[in-house]
């Protein structure tokens, strides 16, 4: 007979979880951006273009998709603890491994490792949060860790040039990867499931369980690939996260070329378009979460959410045209932020559609898509560049995007009920 656990009185422990979460992801942005800011700096010293460019961030989408096609069935199978450790060990060496490249075909080597491990990331936080929060509370829970990536895009123009100037570019990449290690030692001490938690008390993890039982036994790809409701998930990915990968690994490189900023003055306008998207983060998580304790219902709250963060990506159509710094990083930003406040409300799909059990598989499945569109939207704006010298066909997509994947969720789930796996 196992031993019952001594618990607190009271706690809240659910939220450092989610901070441990956040910091994840402030983690992965950051190791992810080295390339993308350095891009132009990069440039002058290995003489690469921009479809040359393109093959370094399009290897990185490759391996991401190939990494979601097995992380979600890893962090489903091994556990959270085991599957998200196994991963930020992989990435941070591999996020380490841009300081040795001698060229563009070494750089892509590091890149698709780098992307093979960070696939974990967001299957193993979607299913942490699904384990540790009730669903009322997840799109805001989701909100909160996702503004991680807001901060290390911001993060990355402030650390990058003060590190290239200490210890070069090279040293650099190993500084940032190296900071995911520490991070594994706070994950390994500090999680374990709710129910096994010595610092949550009974009225926390009455609280985490108060939604209905679920099923807890593993759901195959090949029950879920059938459903509707998976294709939704899917297809919204697919059609959206392009744009945000087209944000990351290019921004920095627009503004420079339209602007002629350089690595250092390119650091405030950058900082200030993902500090825009903070915003929309946490924002668009907190708008579907209190919808939903208004009385309104799961199908209301989110489609609302995901129509309004829609509509704040529209007047980034505006972006190429403009002929000012500033009017483009507001566009960009409000853009970013309507992305993030999107991205808050779809994930959060995944666990109103699906059982806990399925939520790491899901969320793999819908990564995998968005990251195969990202990796042909990565050679598509390299080509696009060098051969038309203009980026209007790329923000148009990126303008249109969301309210074509919201079409597609509501026509497939018109009603968002959860999936029928019986």
């Amino acid at each position: 007979m196992t031993p019952a656990i001594a618990r607190p009185a009271t706690s809240r422990y659910r939220w450092i979880i989610c901070a441990l979460l956040f910091f994840a992801t402030v983690i992965a942005y950051v190791d992810r951006g080295v390339l993308g800011y350095l891009e132009k700096y990069l440039e002058g010293i290995f003489h690469f273009d921009s479809v040359q460019y393109s093959y370094m961030t399009t290897a990185f989408q490759i391996a991401y998709a190939i990494g979601l096609v097995t992380a979600g069935w890893l962090t489903d199978r091994l556990g959270t603890r085991k599957g998200f450790a196994l991963a930020i060990g992989l990435w941070s060496l591999a996020a380490m491994t841009p300081g040795a490249a001698t060229g563009v075909w070494t750089f892509c080597f590091a890149m698709f490792f780098l992307g093979l491990g960070e696939a974990t990331n967001f299957p193993a936080c979607n299913k942490t949060v699904a384990e540790w929060f009730p669903k009322k509370e997840r799109a805001l829970a989701f909100g909160i860790f996702n503004s991680g990536a807001n901060i290390g895009n911001m993060a990355v123009p402030v650390l990058v040039p003060a590190l290239v100037f200490a210890v070069g570019w090279r040293g650099a990449f190993v500084a940032v990867g190296a900071t995911g290690l520490v991070w594994l030692c706070f994950w390994l001490l500090i999680y374990r499931k709710p129910e096994e938690h010595r610092k949550v008390s009974a009225e926390e993890l009455a609280h985490i369980l108060s939604d209905p039982p679920e099923r807890t036994e593993s759901v195959p790809w090949a029950r879920l690939l059938p459903l509707k409701e998976t294709w939704a998930f899917a297809v919204a990915k697919m059609l959206t996260d392009p744009i945000w990968w087209f944000y990351l690994f290019w921004l920095p490189r627009y503004l420079q070329e339209t602007f002629h900023t350089s690595i250092s003055t390119n650091r405030t306008p950058v900082v200030a378009v993902y500090l825009i998207s903070v915003v929309g983060s946490v924002g668009g998580g907190w708008l579907s979460s209190a919808m939903l304790g208004g009385g309104r219902s799961l199908n209301a709250a989110r489609k609302t959410a995901l129509l309004i963060c829609a509509l704040m990506v529209l007047p980034v159509l505006y972006a190429p045209f403009a002929t000012r710094l500033w009017v483009v990083v507001a566009l960009v930003g409000l853009a970013a932020a309507g992305h993030q406040g999107w991205s808050a409300n779809l994930f959060t799909l995944a666990s109103d559609l699906f059982p806990k059990a399925a939520v790491g598989s899901m969320t793999g499945i819908g990564g995998m898509a968005g990251a195969i569109a990202g990796a042909g939207f990565q050679l598509a704006t390299g080509y696009i560049v060098r051969l038309a010298n203009s980026y209007v066909p790329l923000f148009i997509v990126a303008g249109l995007a969301y309210l074509a994947a919201l079409l597609v969720i509501h026509i497939l789930s018109p009603k968002l009920a959860p999936a029928k796996l019986d």
